[in-house]
């Protein structure tokens, strides 16, 4: 109990927030961007016509400099005063003050979904949120939106340098969300923060064509319709879904608990057609009429529901897309995986929380086989799933976990106990997880139940653990999942950014400090703790019960990995990741440590046993990984086929990576200036002709000490030991940097980067290469970036988010 107190006490802010239970109140609403709905009651619609608009198209014209210009920061959850621009019904909803990222709110509240929670203007107005659009003769007959783009225009931001200090840019910024009478008052006390906020002006056409639409009162488009193509699969699946049998229904709830959060893409449809899994009242041929619950496994409130195929019709950004593709061929493996096995769903089982919540109670008929092989099948959307998620953001959940890591995973083929039906059943009690609890502040239950019920889970794995035989290093990469030979989920990597994180295929950058090895039960538990059963409206007590168990999971993945190592190695190792708060930690939740002792694999030949391991692990997905590097570069697994015809491009190229993979050597404190993420263009003689990368910081975290400590501010020891990792791809939804340099000048970038030693040096060097927030070019680099990306990964690629864009 000691070093409980002494965590709670290291979680300062989190016992100010506590003090202050019984005097503050929290009656906001937030808006999601986790779904898509259109109602066409929800806006007023408005057919351009050659009288109201003559040469000016929304979709053409409008529509493209709002995406490039206004999306880029205004959707998803943290689009600023909750104003998401990414469809016609965001931008008629407006704008609300309240901050939906909150992570020392004290009361869950309730949610303000766009398309969910409120269908029409009116219900938004009762909800606190204003217009941009509408006008009035008292404000010179001017809308919101278009005062803040003449306030821009009134005001120019510098054309070169740092912004002024007084243009906030931090992620946790107070917003100043005024409405029409106090828009004056606002432009008065910030004259530079017009819109686009902290960005150069639109250009002089871009300018025109949104005067004339706001000239024409904003007229929107009429609601999309699903192509005929598209129409015929939607009605296949949807009679999929919506069988009868027990069988069925049970599989069509596994899926959709699975695939909720998901923007379903049908191979014949265009690559920017998606669609979302509902739950609605109304059968397939009725319009739909969503069920809206927080958790896709909460109670739909009635006994007949139908699942139903819904258009995705905001526009597409990063940040939140997690694309599933649908096709025959995926049918016919549902069909093999759930429905032709022979087992029997004698009775359907309930929607109560503590049921509902835990997987392994729910489908405990459907065999574990099934279920894993269904989510190795499509492994990175389901970790990019709790990287990235259906909340955008995901600080929280990301907080605990290292900035750089390889993932693989157990082979389903291979008879491990773990995924054995016996054996999960009589785990199921243990096996649950804490999101089935309402939001609440009181931290126990953690320590003396969910802490235990893991620590049980622990210590009868240990068991089994005890039991095996020891297995030679080479035999036992059979327990390694090589994909089948063909799936490139089989190897994975994360990269963290701070706040945001992104899921490659194979292994990229150098020999991580970490590495997890994942089995069914492991997947299946970060699925619902960070997926299905995160609400990004819960309080501080849900969010920190979250972060604590998801220290569990992250400990169980990487002690997996332990386990293929020499004993003698093992606690080193361990003891090596935990410093810091998981020091702390790991004195607090004491963890069965006896499989330490078990020799499990036999046969190294070299005193580098973890090197060895990875390079062993290497052989075994093999072919593989460069399948993986290829779908990385252009999103493609043919992308060699598609990309390399031009032998002189390819040898620049290949001359241009080696020089770019110089930078991967730069460590610590160097680094101490560089963001997150930087793009870096290189251009040539060619205007047609320029190359990509990116630079990523891994950052150390050896001593974070609270969940809601501000992880920016490191010690020295975490700092020297940061690293750079090189792609020759773009990766990131939120880029925060880009530099730019022509093929000539790669040497001197090179060694200017490399040399950097001081604040001094970097910012030389960002004069010579970088593309501040003020640089009038800062635009047509967005776009070259953004197109570069559509063309690369045409699937699986949405707009980038600016946000982050750092003041250098």
């Amino acid at each position: 109990m000691t070093h409980y107190i002494k965590l709670i006490f290291n979680y300062k802010s989190l016992i100010i927030l506590i003090v202050g239970v019984s005097l503050l109140s929290i009656l906001s609403y937030f808006s999601n961007d986790r779904v898509g709905i259109k109602t066409a009651s929800a806006v007023k619609q408005h057919t351009i016509t050659s009288d109201s608009l003559a040469p000016i198209s929304y979709e053409k014209d409008v529509k493209p400099i709002l995406n490039k210009r206004c999306v880029v920061c205004h959707s998803c959850y943290d689009a600023p005063c909750q104003l998401k621009l990414s469809s016609v019904e965001g931008t008629s909803r407006g704008a609300n003050p309240e901050k939906v990222y909150n992570p020392k709110r004290l009361k869950a509240i309730q949610a303000n979904r766009l398309f969910i929670d409120a269908k029409t203007e009116n219900e938004w107005r009762n909800r606190d949120f204003h217009s941009v659009l509408d006008t009035a003769e008292n404000t010179h007959n001017k809308s919101l939106l278009q005062k803040m783009l003449l306030l821009k225009q009134q005001n120019p931001q510098p054309v070169n340098g740092k912004l002024p200090t007084d243009i906030t840019l931090d992620i946790e910024r107070e917003q100043i969300c005024p409405t029409q009478d106090k828009f004056d008052d606002y432009a008065n006390k910030h004259p530079l923060w017009g819109m686009p906020y902290a960005m150069p002006n639109l250009n002089h056409n871009e300018s025109q064509i949104l005067e004339k639409w706001i000239s024409a009162g904003m007229p929107m488009p009429r609601p999309h319709e699903s192509n005929n193509q598209a129409s015929i699969q939607v009605s296949l699946w949807e009679e999929f879904f919506n069988q009868n049998s027990n069988k069925h229904r049970l599989t069509s709830r596994y899926i959709y608990e699975h695939l909720f959060h998901a923007h379903i893409h049908f191979d014949k449809s265009p690559n920017n057609e998606f669609y979302r899994l509902v739950r609605s009242h109304t059968p397939p041929g009725i319009a739909i009429d969503e069920i809206a619950t927080i958790r896709p496994y909460d109670n739909p409130g009635t006994a007949t529901f139908y699942y139903r195929l819904l258009p995705y019709v905001p526009t597409i950004v990063a940040k939140n897309h997690i694309v599933y593709e649908f096709s025959d061929a995926r049918l016919k493996r549902y069909q093999k995986l759930f429905i032709k096995p022979e087992y029997k769903v004698d009775k359907l089982p309930s929607y109560n929380s503590d049921i509902a919540s835990n997987p392994f109670k729910v489908y405990a008929a459907i065999p574990p086989d099934s279920r894993y092989r269904f989510m190795l099948d499509d492994a990175r959307f389901f970790i990019e799933g709790f990287v990235k998620g259906p909340v955008c953001r995901g600080q929280v959940a990301l907080s605990v976990i290292e900035d750089q890591f390889w993932v693989v995973f157990f082979n389903p083929d291979q008879k491990i106990f773990t995924t054995q039906a016996e054996f999960l059943d009589n785990m199921s009690d243990y096996l649950q997880i804490p999101s089935e609890r309402k939001s609440h502040l009181n931290f126990l239950p953690i320590w003396t139940n969910y802490w235990q019920r893991q620590k049980q889970y622990m210590i009868s794995k240990q068991r089994y653990f005890e039991k095996m035989n020891a297995h030679d290093l080479h035999h036992a990469m059979n327990f390694i999942w090589a994909g089948d030979g063909k799936n490139p989920n089989a190897a994975l990597t994360v990269l963290r950014h701070f706040d945001s994180a992104s899921v490659e295929y194979g292994f990229v950058g150098e020999e991580p400090e970490t590495m997890w090895v994942i089995d069914y039960p492991l997947l299946e538990r970060i699925h619902y703790l960070l997926v299905a059963g995160f609400n990004i409206y819960g309080n501080v007590g849900h969010q920190f019960s979250t972060r604590i168990f998801m220290d569990f999971l992250r400990m169980e993945g990487e002690d997996h990995f332990l386990t293929f190592l020499p004993v003698e190695q093992r606690k080193k190792i361990r003891d090596s990741w935990y410093q810091g708060i998981r020091a702390e930690l790991d004195a607090l939740f004491k963890a069965p440590m006896d499989w330490l002792k078990v020799e499990s694999i036999i046969g190294y030949q070299t005193n580098n046993p973890k090197t060895e391991l990875h390079q062993h692990i290497n052989q075994r997905i093999g072919p593989l990984l460069q399948t993986a590097d290829n779908i990385n570069q252009c999103g493609n697994k043919d992308c060699l086929n598609i990309v390399n015809t031009n032998p002189d491009t390819d040898d620049l190229k290949s001359k241009i990576d080696n020089a770019m993979q110089k930078l991967s050597h730069i460590k610590g404190k160097r680094l101490h200036d560089f963001p997150e993420v930087s793009f870096v263009r290189i251009t040539t003689d060619n205007p047609n002709l320029s190359f990509n990368y990116s630079l990523i910081r891994n950052k150390a975290y050896k001593n974070v000490t609270s969940l809601l400590s501000d992880e920016r501010k490191r010690n020295l020891q975490d700092i020297e030991n940061d690293s750079l990792t090189v792609t020759n791809w773009l990766v990131g939804s939120y880029p925060n940097f880009f530099f730019t340099l022509h093929v000539d000048e790669i040497d001197r970038f090179i060694e200017y980067c490399t040399s950097i030693n001081n604040q001094n040096s970097f910012d030389h060097f960002v004069e010579q290469f970088g593309v501040r927030r003020t640089n009038p070019a800062f635009w047509e680099t967005a776009d070259w970036f953004q197109q570069k990306y559509k063309k690369q990964r045409p699937l699986h690629s949405g707009l980038y988010d600016l946000s982050r864009y750092s003041n250098l």
